[in-house]
């Protein structure tokens, strides 16, 4: 979102630096120049989920994304949910499943999008029923997941050297996992 007006007074914003020199503080932010308001554009929080159903790993197709492009299922957290809900809510309002375990992956940038993906592995149970959002799951073993080299493919790679299994990253968009 692209920011031109202070949401208090409504003056232009203008590029500011405040702290001291040298200082990780004096880096340029859109500010009011009375001071009302400051955009500090501060990284998004992303839930992700590596969902894994009776031992197999759910990799899903967004409706926006071409037909090799499968990943784990993300969301934003809301107002008032830790991570461990957000990502089971995610989970329940994409797919259906519900959220049996979840345990933390890890935490990963995602500098392009201005965000900070906090990854969790989710056993799941249930039938899967999916979203709009979503056009296509496909089940793979874990031996067979291939990460790709971005956020989310870092916490697949690492729960994947977690569990003894060596990734074989994939350039995004390559190879639709093979289903099961």
């Amino acid at each position: 979102m692209e920011f031109r007006f202070c949401p208090k007074c409504a003056a232009p914003l203008v590029l500011r630096t405040d702290g001291e020199a040298g200082a990780d503080g004096d880096k340029a932010r859109l500010a009011c120049p009375d001071g009302h308001w400051t955009h500090w554009d501060n990284p998004l929080p992303v839930l992700a989920a590596l969902v894994e159903v009776e031992g197999k790993i759910l990799l899903a197709r967004n409706a926006a994304w071409g037909p090799k492009n499968f990943a784990l299922i993300t969301g934003f957290m809301e107002r008032g949910e830790t991570p461990e809900q957000g990502v089971a809510r995610e989970l329940k309002e994409e797919t259906g499943l519900h959220a049996e375990v979840t345990t933390l992956i890890g935490v990963y940038e995602f500098i392009r999008k201005n965000e900070l993906i906090i990854a969790y592995h989710v056993k799941a149970s249930g039938e899967i029923r999916l979203s709009p959002e979503l056009v296509e799951v496909r089940l793979v073993s874990p031996e067979k997941l291939r990460p790709w080299r971005a956020g989310t493919g870092y916490a697949m790679a690492d729960w994947m050297r977690a569990r003894g299994l060596e990734p074989e990253f994939l350039d995004w968009g390559t190879q639709a996992p093979a289903d099961e």
